[in-house]
């Protein structure tokens, strides 16, 4: 009767079977497509990292930092910068219980929507002339809402395309997600390159800096429509097919 009753008993698992069932993995999705989406992806995060990076140089000192040396305000700058990697663990955390609960189209949307919205506010960053520390304020709640997306969207169609990758072609696929950072960074610095020499030191300062943010508004929809296409086209194929 022990023995019974003891097999009887349901085993605690960490995951129910209701969340798993919410956890939408899109398994039908070729790894050809998933590799679209993630190229995509990556490039966007890093070229949002990079743009930040790029501009604790050439920017921040001046604009956030005019009571500091040159180098003090630069080494305020990348502490700023450090933010964001502090806070990926924990946004990693919510964008598990997001993605349990609503499956990870959601988290990814969300992400990426919300790593594009941070980096296109800090186009609309006011100078410590004008507000004073209000500005390094805002820019380091926009730094870890950085740092909060980055941490929903590493996890999530990078995994997915090992998961979903030919056996023997596993590594090979589980690297194309690292071809962001190059292709992000090329995108970066050549853009900041550019108008860092088409421009007037003054005229880079007073407005210049900021295109390379803005790029951030339209940059996300990228990713999320390659997502999208990637995910959806092969149920809707199917659906057509059984319609017919």
């Amino acid at each position: 009767m022990v023995n019974q009753s003891a097999a009887a008993l349901p085993v605690p698992s960490f995951e129910s079977s209701m969340s798993l069932a919410r956890a939408h993995t899109d398994e039908d999705v070729t790894p050809g497509e998933i590799a679209v989406g993630v190229i995509i992806g990556r490039s966007s995060e890093y070229f949002d990292f990079f743009v930040f990076g790029i501009a604790c140089v050439l920017v921040f000192p001046s604009l956030l930092f005019p009571f500091l040396s040159r180098l003090d305000g630069t080494l305020m700058a990348f502490a700023i910068f450090a933010l964001a990697f502090v806070a990926r663990p924990v946004g990693t955390a919510i964008s598990m219980a997001v993605q349990r609960r609503w499956g990870r189209g959601t988290k990814l949307t969300l992400a990426l929507f919300l790593l594009g919205a941070c980096t296109a506010g800090m186009a609309f960053l006011p100078s410590y002339a004008s507000v004073g520390s209000k500005a390094i304020t805002a820019l380091v709640i926009l730094r870890i809402g950085q740092g909060l997306a980055l941490g929903g969207t590493w996890d999530g169609l990078p995994s997915l395309l090992a998961m979903s990758a030919p056996p023997a072609r596993r590594g090979w696929f589980a690297m194309i997600g690292q071809l962001g950072a190059p292709v992000g960074f090329i995108l970066a610095a050549s853009l900041f390159a550019y108008l860092y020499s088409s421009l007037s030191v003054a005229e880079f300062l007073d407005w210049g800096w900021r295109f390379p943010f803005f790029v951030a508004l339209w940059w996300p929809c990228l990713p999320v429509c390659a997502w999208w296409w990637g995910s959806r086209m092969p149920s809707c194929c199917s659906s057509l097919n059984c319609s017919r």
